[in-house]
Order: C-alpha cells, then sequence, then structure tokens
C-alpha cells in the first residue's frame, strides 16, 4: 500500500455504471440514467465526481468502467482520460455480480494478484479524505484474504437502505476498525430501522466491495458455478478478437442477480466479509426526497429548486421542484412536495412517498409506454 499518499499498489477501482435509477424518473431516463446527471450542484455528473473521487487512489488508468452499450459516448465524452482497454460494455443489463464479476476476471486475467474496489457511479461523497481512509482499510482486509465491504454509519432510521449487522472485531494490520460482517439485512420497516439505529450495531450498506480478484470469483463461484463458468468464458475472449462474438454468445445467458447476494451475504455466513465502518457523509441519491435533503442541508422547511433555466414561484411551499420545461411552476402553501416537470412527462408526489416513483414506471412499462422510459 502507497504509503505516500499517492495512488494504492495493486489496486483497481471498478465503477459499474448501470442502471436507470428508476426511482428518478422522470428525470434518469433509459438513454440519460442518473449517473449522467449532475444532481448535487456541483456543476458535473455523479459519474464525473465518482471518478475524481477515485483518481487518487488508483491513477487514472486504473479504473475501470463497466455499462451499457447505449451509453459509451456519453461516459467516454464524460471520462476523456478513460483508456479504451478499461471500458467494459455490457450488451444488456445482467445486474452486478455479471458486472463486477466480469471486471474482476478480465483483470485478474491481466494482473494475478490485482486487488479490485467496487464503487457505484451515482453515489455522493464529499468527505475523500474519509473515504481514503476506509478504502485504505479494506485493502488491508483484502490483502489478508478477505472480502471487505464499507458500511456507513447510519444517521437516521431509513427505510430505503439495506444494513449490515457487525459483530466482533478483527485483528487485520492497516485494517484497524475492521469488523466481522454477520449478515445482511434487507431494506427493513420504520419500527426496525429506529431499533437498528439504537442498537448501534448496525451499519449501512453501500454497495462498496473490496477484494482479491481471486477471492471475489472463488466466493462468486461458490455461489454460482454456472455464472463463473460464463462470465470466464467472456474473460478468457476478452482481449482477443474473439471478444464481440463470445460477448453476443454468453453475456445474454448469464444469471441476472445481485452481488449482494452471490458474494456478500455467503461470504458472511463463513465469515469471510468484513465491514469497515465509513464515517463520511454519504448518500445514493436513490429518490428525490434524498435530492431534496441534498439541497436544503436536511432543512424541512426549505424547497430546493434544480434546473439551469427553472422558473419556479413558491409562497410557503417546501419539498423540490426540478424543471427541465420553460414552464412557469408555482407552488402556494404546499409542504413536503416532489415536482419533476420534463417535455413530454410530469411528476407529481411527496416526499413521504419519494420511494414509490419507482412503481409508476414498472407500471408505464408494463403498459407499454416506452416512450417515456
Amino acid at each position: 500500500m502507497s504509503a505516500s499518499g499517492g495512488p494504492i499498489d495493486d489496486f483497481y477501482s471498478v465503477i459499474p455504471a448501470g442502471g436507470i435509477g428508476s426511482r428518478l424518473w422522470p428525470l434518469s431516463r433509459a438513454d440519460a440514467p442518473k449517473f449522467l446527471h449532475d444532481l448535487t450542484g456541483s456543476g458535473q455528473t455523479l459519474l464525473k465526481d465518482t471518478w475524481d473521487r477515485l483518481v487518487p487512489l488508483s491513477g487514472a488508468d486504473r479504473i475501470m468502467v463497466v455499462t451499457g452499450r447505449a451509453h459509451r459516448a456519453a461516459v467516454e465524452g464524460q471520462l476523456p482520460a478513460l483508456e479504451d482497454p478499461n471500458v467494459v460494455l455490457e450488451s444488456e443489463p445482467r445486474d452486478s455480480s455479471a458486472a463486477i464479476g466480469l471486471a474482476a476476471a478480465v483483470l485478474l486475467r491481466r494482473e494475478p494478484d490485482v486487488i479490485i474496489g467496487s464503487f457505484a457511479a451515482d453515489h455522493v461523497i464529499r468527505d475523500t479524505r474519509g473515504f481514503r481512509r476506509a478504502v485504505q482499510e479494506g485493502v488491508a482486509a483484502a490483502r489478508a484474504g478477505y472480502i471487505a465491504t464499507i458500511g456507513i454509519t447510519p444517521t437516521e432510521p431509513a427505510i430505503g437502505f439495506g444494513y449490515i449487522h457487525c459483530a466482533g472485531p478483527l485483528a487485520i494490520d492497516g485494517a484497524p476498525n475492521a469488523v466481522v460482517a454477520s449478515s445482511f439485512v434487507e431494506k427493513p420497516d420504520l419500527a426496525t430501522a429506529e431499533r437498528y439505529l439504537e442498537d448501534g450495531g448496525y451499519l449501512w450498506n453501500g454497495g462498496m466491495f473490496i477484494a482479491r480478484a481471486d477471492v471475489l470469483l472463488k466466493q462468486l463461484g461458490e455461489s454460482d458455478p454456472e455464472l463463473l463458468a460464463g462470465i470466464n468464458e467472456l474473460a478468457d475472449a476478452w482481449d482477443t478478437p474473439r471478444r464481440g462474438a463470445v460477448v453476443d454468445k454468453v453475456w445474454p445467458t448469464l444469471t441476472k442477480i445481485a452481488i449482494d447476494y452471490t458474494v456478500a451475504e455467503p461470504a458472511a455466513a463463513v465469515g469471510r466479509l468484513v465491514v469497515v465502518p465509513g464515517d463520511f457523509d454519504w448518500d445514493d441519491v436513490g429518490d428525490f426526497a434524498s435530492i431534496a435533503k441534498l439541497h436544503s442541508g436536511g432543512r424541512k422547511s426549505d424547497l430546493a429548486i434544480l434546473g439551469e433555466n427553472a422558473r419556479v414561484l413558491a409562497d410557503a411551499s417546501t419539498g423540490i421542484v426540478v424543471s427541465q420545461s420553460k414552464r412557469m411552476i408555482s407552488l402556494i402553501g404546499v409542504t413536503d412536495i416532489v415536482v419533476v416537470d420534463t417535455p413530454d412527462a410530469l411528476l407529481v408526489t411527496t416526499t413521504a412517498n419519494a420511494q414509490r416513483v419507482k412503481s409508476v414506471v414498472d407500471a408505464l412499462r408494463l403498459s407499454g409506454s416506452n416512450d417515456v422510459l
């Protein structure tokens, strides 16, 4: 591990840049997913923010991005320093096990002792020093043979996140804060989340995983041998002229499943997973309520307004307005409202119901209204 504050030795960052962010419809669409938007007011996309956060850890030449073929031009436009061998294109979405597993398998063939870290393209982390410390501890745990995840210290009883139950501490050189991750818990109801917060032994699952590539793939293979076989077939052909034909044949056959189920949960069950508490600020901006909170600093008395040319007139109103049209939007005496105005679709809900936007997207898909997805 680098002692100079430069890139970490033998470490490769992987950015899975997939998914449309359906809870952010109609702002986030299939052709303009969440990671290609500026949702924080930083002046650049979430993807570019993620890249900038990882360059000091890996170096620009050691960051791999896994994304859909349809998004290649946009991703490369956002990340001009992204090297061509480090672009992994999915012919269709197959979830995170396939995306991260293929990245690990390709990198393993290029560098047998490589340690990889997977970091979503659409999360918000402003405390880069705290993030770096947590990643360094995760790398130390990976060097000791563990699969590491970074758990986020809860600040509220959130029901939109999964939780990690922490057990006893470990004695890992270079990872003084690492503890055993005993189990993963799906998104709980409010009463359960309040109990977790009071207990103090639970962390939010931030979806960040760090491991030796060979260790991660071994765990994946124990859970789903057929998926690993397909990933290995792809990786064997990846840096050869056969890549295109093999991808077209094999990729659509891969099991569509999240890495939480193929790697994290099984590793926790056998004591192979450790969690490094992340005390830095973190948000997965999973719905419009979280975006409103980001822009208001958590003050419920504020109205957040997004949109370069947004025209909003508000009186005694709170919540969030996102405008991509030239319409004048007037709000009078409404609280915790969500208004998202785009040229072809309008969403009106409340921050309390922001998580339910995904059901609208599901209904639109079932009805065949793909023109607005």
